[in-house]
């Protein structure tokens, strides 16, 4: 079967995060992202698309700071919350329940119970006609110790990093598992 170009999100597995800035007034927001990828190794930078409309890409303009948050499958609740559409003066870690977590790097909170936190600053947008591309460098990573063992290795069952695929009736989150 050949598909459309723009039904690959039925076919490539993406990761979901949560990135999470602050207003220049102060408001928190936190929104959830599946295009987001590391350029190349180590992971010292990475790039988010973004369509020009958003609260999260004025905030990084704005600030020139994010937080990139890895939830738990058991938080899907919470990330179809910030999903929505909320005015900007809405706080949506209160509206989707989400506990702040304080960065070591940046003045946006990360969020409790994540897998991991990557800290992040702007290093360069691209502007595109429909789109931006956003490049952040990671200035603090780190990992959530419920999750990783003394080798920084990932539990992937204990985890469960979120991931979603999009199908004709809508989304699915998905996560990774060990195989054999």
């Amino acid at each position: 079967m050949i598909l459309k170009p723009s039904m690959r999100s039925q076919v490539l597995p993406m990761p979901v995060v949560l990135i999470s800035t602050v207003s220049k007034d102060g408001v928190r927001n936190a929104a959830p992202w599946g295009c987001i990828m590391p350029i190349l190794r180590p992971l010292d930078e990475i790039a988010i698309a973004s369509w020009l409309k958003r609260d999260t890409l004025e905030n990084i303009r704005d600030t020139g700071e994010f937080v990139v948050n890895v939830p738990t499958v058991d938080m899907a609740e919470a990330v179809d919350i910030c999903a929505k559409s909320f005015p900007p003066e809405v706080d949506e870690f209160e509206e989707a329940g989400l506990v702040p977590r304080p960065s070591a790097k940046v003045a946006p909170s990360g969020i409790e119970g994540c897998v991991a936190w990557m800290e992040c600053v702007l290093v360069e947008e691209i502007l595109r006609e429909k789109f931006s591309l956003v490049i952040g460098r990671v200035v603090h990573l780190e990992g959530n110790d419920a999750f990783f063992d003394e080798r920084g290795g990932m539990d992937f069952e204990k985890a469960r990093p979120m991931s979603m695929i999009l199908g004709p009736e809508g989304g699915c989150y998905t996560r990774p598992t060990t195989g054999g």
